[in-house]
């Protein structure tokens, strides 16, 4: 009986923190269909084929007005780098589209507040610069014309639906949307259900648990180099990427990881076991460990330069929630349950577009077939 209360717990557990953010989701992942569908990102390839700091720089835009999923940002990454995208661009549009998205920021924020996700944001751009220069160094042209032809190999999936580009106030224009918003969850709806399900059943776990994973009161130096290389590794045996994994990162901070080691959890959803698998049989097992090295390095290094300006600028939080308040949130009549009820009934209305889309085209191609006849 006392498992069945325990996993009863822990399900209610990872209920209450999705129902806390629900909304945030909705409203995320509708920014980023309304940015995939409307920007512009004809000729991409093209530009993004130099080295330089321009082709990182607009892969970086690019990134961020694409889609959080880390397997369609590794997909697009991918078919980018196939079409004369430069390695270095190609992994800042991968992770400019995980890291400096609208849905990762406000789920953040919702959960461990507004200098997390700033520090998001600002240690994302250092960790692609930091990326940049060690590709540029690292990986050659020639092993980089080598990967291409692998890549060329390789079969593409998780890859979003070009936008049809009509007029922001037609309703063609909204079915684009509703469509990438539709896409977005059917892709990344395993991950998030996964990472509640494990936020929430960590969240029972004695904080001497979390503590034995993670230095928490020694502070100083060693704390800190420990922490920012731990959460990376905890985050990769997690198997949870994109927005699944702040739920965990709340649950983590609650337990007493430093602000750094949450950051550089958070920024290691891309080198997760099977993405690593992905990388493989993308770009070749040699250049894949390369890739990851420099993915991880990146990710410490960020993490610690993060945590440098945020101590000197006094924006870590000092105050740190518990683990009961993170997943024990409680659902009653408030503001959160308002907005769950509105956003819930944009999602409603962005599927039903996406239904009423495709028993249109359906539609159309049977009026088709019986004028043939």
């Amino acid at each position: 009986m006392d498992v069945l209360d325990q996993i009863g717990q822990g399900l209610w557990n990872a209920f209450q923190m999705a129902w806390e953010v629900w909304w945030a989701l909705v409203l995320g992942f509708l920014l980023s269909g309304i940015v995939q569908a409307w920007a512009p990102r004809h000729g991409m390839e093209r530009l993004l084929g130099g080295r330089g700091l321009r082709s990182a720089a607009l892969a970086t835009g690019f990134g961020a007005a694409s889609s959080s999923c880390s397997y369609a940002a590794v997909a697009i990454a991918k078919s980018t780098f196939q079409k004369g995208a430069s390695l270095p661009a190609a992994m800042a549009f991968q992770f400019a589209s995980t890291n400096l998205v609208f849905e990762i920021g406000i789920v953040i924020w919702v959960f461990i507040g507004w200098q997390f996700t700033l520090a998001e944001f600002v240690g994302g751009l250092i960790l692609i610069c930091l990326m940049w220069l060690a590709l540029r160094l690292l990986v050659s042209r020639r092993t980089e014309e080598r990967a291409r032809e692998h890549a060329l190999a390789a079969d593409a999936g998780h890859v979003h639906h070009t936008a049809g580009g009509s007029p922001w106030r037609s309703l063609d224009a909204w079915r684009d949307v509703a469509r990438n918003f539709r896409h977005d969850w059917k892709m990344l709806w395993k991950e998030i259900v996964g990472g509640f399900l494990i936020a929430g059943f960590v969240s029972l776990l004695p904080l001497h648990v979390l503590n034995s994973l993670f230095l928490t009161h020694t502070g100083g130096a060693g704390q800190l180099l420990e922490n920012v290389l731990i959460g990376p590794v905890v985050a990769v045996l997690s198997f949870v990427c994109s927005v699944g994994n702040i739920p965990l990162a709340a649950v983590l901070w609650a337990g007493g990881i430093s602000f750094a080691g949450v950051i550089a959890f958070i920024y290691a959803d891309l080198i997760i076991i099977p993405l690593i698998v992905i990388y493989a049989r993308y770009y070749g097992r040699r250049l894949a460990a390369r890739l990851v090295a420099v993915m991880f390095g990146s990710m410490v290094l960020a993490a610690l330069a993060v945590d440098g300006i945020f101590s000197w600028a006094g924006l870590i939080p000092q105050h740190r929630p518990s683990i009961d308040s993170i997943a024990n949130r409680g659902v009653s009549w408030n503001y959160t349950t308002a907005l769950n009820i509105v956003f819930t009934l944009v999602a409603l209305a962005l599927l039903w577009l996406t239904t009423a889309a495709s028993a249109g085209r359906a539609g159309g191609v049977a009026e088709a077939a019986r004028a043939e006849r």
